[in-house]
């Protein structure tokens, strides 16, 4: 733990971590808030800082939610990429919806596989080098495949109720 301590305090040192983090903190605060102007009928989390592993926000139309699922939006800061999750409100929940979509057709997505510590049902790349030297062009990029990924989990949704 000390080699490790002492290697992230001379990173510290440099400068270049935290003013990367705010940075990151900062656009997807302001990611959350473009989002919930532009979308007031979705509802969204707090926003999750995370323990430099990644940072979320839940961003989903009430079909969704009313389900106990989310659209989660995440930055995952050792790939430096952003991806695009449904995920469910507990264990039990996402356990069942991944059995449930494992006996439909989901399309181009993929089921994620069920281990310790993975809270995604459905992991989709959003932005995989995201340009945050160009923010607002970020966020209707992200805003576009948002909609259209919840738009998506919709349709397959209803799939699951019509066929029961």
């Amino acid at each position: 733990m000390n080699n490790d301590v002492k290697e992230y305090c001379d990173q510290l040192r440099k400068g270049h971590i935290q003013k990367a983090y705010k940075g990151i903190m900062t656009f997807m605060s302001e990611l959350k808030s473009y989002l919930e102007r532009k979308h007031s009928d979705y509802s969204t989390s707090s926003l999750y800082m995370g323990y430099m592993d990644m940072t979320y926000f839940a961003f989903c139309p009430s079909n969704i939610k009313d389900k106990n699922l989310k659209v989660a939006v995440v930055y995952l800061h050792e790939d430096c990429k952003f991806e695009i999750w449904l995920a469910a409100k507990n264990r039990k929940i996402q356990t069942q919806y991944l059995q449930l979509f494992s006996q439909i057709n989901i399309g181009e997505y993929t089921l994620t596989k069920s281990r310790p510590g993975v809270d995604s049902i459905i992991a989709q790349p959003l932005v995989k080098q995201p340009d945050f030297d160009h923010p607002n062009e970020l966020k209707t990029l992200i805003e576009e495949r948002v909609i259209g990924f919840a738009n998506d989990m919709s349709f397959i949704l209803t799939q699951c109720v019509c066929g029961k």
